[in-house]
């Protein structure tokens, strides 16, 4: 049986998503760099989200028992770690100050771990949505049940 997450994590999960996607658009809009850096820099965020939430999808649905192949599982893998790379890479190379940096790192890690989060409450509610799906059609199936008279 698997326990739902409180509402109040639910919104605070997807509260810190916004929070961190939206700092990074800002600052990223704020920053002064080319428009090509700003777009390698949205591009790699677009990368990250796309890679945990994959990711962690691949994760459950081996915990679930659900076929995944090897080779998807080590592509997820394989993107996250790009993503991560590339930013640090660009921040690195960036000609930004270092609180600056640090800005679009939190930011960007908030995301990714938010993102996360999100995604696993999403789908723990679907597991217990359907959990009491089949239990409710199973109590109503028996409690329908009458035996024929002889």
């Amino acid at each position: 049986m698997t326990n739902a997450p409180t509402k109040a994590f639910r919104i605070a999960a997807v509260a810190a998503l916004m929070i961190g996607v939206a700092s990074y658009l800002i600052g990223l809009f704020n920053a002064y760099m080319q428009l090509n850096e700003k777009g390698y820099y949205l591009t790699v965020m677009l990368l990250g989200l796309f890679a945990v939430v994959s990711l962690q999808k691949t994760i459950r649905d081996k915990m679930a028992g659900i076929e995944v192949t090897r080779a998807y599982f080590i592509a997820c893998g394989v993107a996250t770690v790009a993503a991560i790379a590339l930013l640090m890479v660009g921040l690195y190379n960036a000609e930004l100050a270092l609180s600056e940096k640090g800005f679009f790192g939190m930011a960007f890690v908030l995301s990714m771990f938010a993102a996360i989060t999100v995604q696993k409450n999403v789908r723990d509610c679907a597991e217990v949505k359907s959990e009491s799906v089949t239990t409710q059609s199973t109590t109503s199936q028996a409690a329908t049940f009458v035996p024929e008279a002889e």
